[in-house]
């Protein structure tokens, strides 16, 4: 009883479910054009318990009223039909078996029809539907114009209003995001109008499939083309979160330069040494970005080791000194300085100091510091720690008789050339990267999504 009652309730489900899929189908169709053609229905003789002979008249006058089975001969023996005859084609000897079986009382039906293949034929009805359909298509003339004139009439509208930038920008002030969805909506007209010319058509049926092989088709598109959406879809994101301005100093994903422009494409930076370089904007925004102009205030480090026997402590302070005496480091904050390790024959120092980028070159300052420490700590006798090995003895012992003192290395003597370190000492920021920035934004045509009244993430 149980696995009755589940049968049952399996087969209720599966007839529901069949409901449910065919429902889609049925209510795309329009109210004007006729539903698919139901399964052939049983051709009722004259008596349920009709005779051959009955069965067999009956078939006789139906294909006595189509011109192509005129030539078809019927014989009927406990209901199995037998055809016999000439026709043009095994499309017609087909329909000749589709129309027989659908008569009650026969069992089957044996296919004994001679196809001629004629040209005259088969070329003559190909013929008359193709000047039939001719004759319809003239006819339908005035109705494909209005259906024409309404299709080319909505999308003049959807272009006009979204070539109307002004409107855009009010709705979207970001230039792309505008540019953006002025061209979706262009595209969404286009499809408004076409569909309301099928509806005067009477084919939205066809438009529906139309439509999903369509939607297929993107679909397909899409996986081929998922790098350059994504790409895409990146530039509006970063349209939006402007994550720099340009000519600000940015390190993206190890590539060093000052921005020239952010394109629906990619990310344009000029290199410190002058080239261009371009970074597809879906690396830029994935990327970890380094800004270096967002604040003017940058730090600088450098190491400088003296003689493990030397006082470490005392030479921090006179390279602090002098860092501090230095017109282009900052007082605020102040520099700084520590033990950075212990090594087997010196101490590493460590010294820190700030600049404003804004006046000074950061690489040329860090230079200039590292000069002048070194040079402080040398003339105060410190010992800077060089590539040499050397040798010590205990006591001193001489190898031979007596005892070994080691010399002390002599102090090189200074030059006595005269050098002009002017133009050396000069921490001005460089300004040719900033001037070649300048000059290629305006004088390229590349539209540019960095916006100067948007805020800045």
């Amino acid at each position: 009883m149980r696995s009755n009652h589940l049968k049952n309730w399996l087969g209720r489900a599966l007839l529901a479910l069949c409901l449910v899929m065919s429902a889609p189908n049925a209510l795309a169709q329009s109210p004007d054009q006729a539903a698919p053609e139901d399964p052939a229905p049983i051709i009722q003789t004259p008596d349920p318990a009709a005779t051959d002979a009955d069965i067999q008249k009956r078939i006789t006058a139906i294909f006595q009223e189509i011109d192509t089975l005129k030539a078809v001969t019927v014989e009927v023996r406990e209901g199995v039909v037998t055809l016999r005859g000439d026709v043009a084609n095994a499309a017609a000897a087909n329909r000749a078996e589709q129309i027989a079986l659908r008569l009650q009382g026969v069992v089957t039906v044996e296919d004994q029809i001679q196809r001629t293949l004629a040209v005259q034929d088969n070329v003559s009805p190909f013929l008359d539907s193709t000047s039939s359909r001719l004759k319809n298509f003239y006819r339908a003339l005035p109705l494909y114009g209005v259906a024409l004139a309404v299709f080319l009439l909505i999308g003049l509208i959807g272009h006009l209003l979204a070539s109307w930038k002004a409107f855009w920008r009010v709705i979207m002030p970001n230039p792309f995001l505008s540019e953006l969805v002025a061209g979706a909506f262009r595209i969404i007209m286009l499809l408004v109008g076409l569909v309301v010319a099928m509806n005067f058509l009477g084919a939205t049926a066809i438009m529906g499939t139309v439509l999903g092989g369509a939607g297929v088709i993107g679909i397909a598109v899409g996986f081929a083309v998922r790098d350059t959406l994504e790409n895409y879809i990146s530039s509006i994101m970063l349209s939006v979160r402007q994550p720099f301005r340009a000519n600000e100093h940015v390190v993206i994903d190890q590539h060093e330069g000052k921005v020239v422009r952010l394109t629906s494409r990619s990310t344009v930076l000029m290199t410190l040494d002058g080239n261009h370089l371009r970074i597809p904007n879906s690396t830029v925004f994935k990327a970890v970005i380094l800004n270096y102009t967002r604040n003017p205030e940058r730090r600088f480090e450098f190491d400088l080791g003296v003689d493990a026997a030397d006082d470490p402590v005392a030479a921090m302070q006179l390279g602090l000194d002098t860092l501090k005496g230095l017109p282009f480091v900052l007082a605020t904050p102040d520099p700084e300085a520590f033990i950075q390790t212990v090594g087997d024959s010196n101490i590493v120092l460590r010294f820190m100091g700030w600049v404003d980028q804004r006046e000074t070159n950061f690489a040329k300052a860090r230079g200039l510091a590292i000069s002048a420490a070194k040079d402080v700590l040398e003339d105060a006798g410190f010992t800077l720690p060089e590539p040499i090995y050397r040798l010590r003895f205990d006591n001193g012992a001489d190898l031979t008789s007596g005892q070994v003192t080691t010399p002390k290395p002599e102090p090189k003597p200074k030059s006595s050339v005269q050098v002009d370190t002017t133009e050396a000492a000069d921490v001005k920021p460089d300004e040719h990267i900033d001037q070649k920035v300048a000059e290629e934004r305006a004088e390229s045509k590349e539209g540019d999504l960095l916006d100067e009244n948007r805020p800045v993430e």
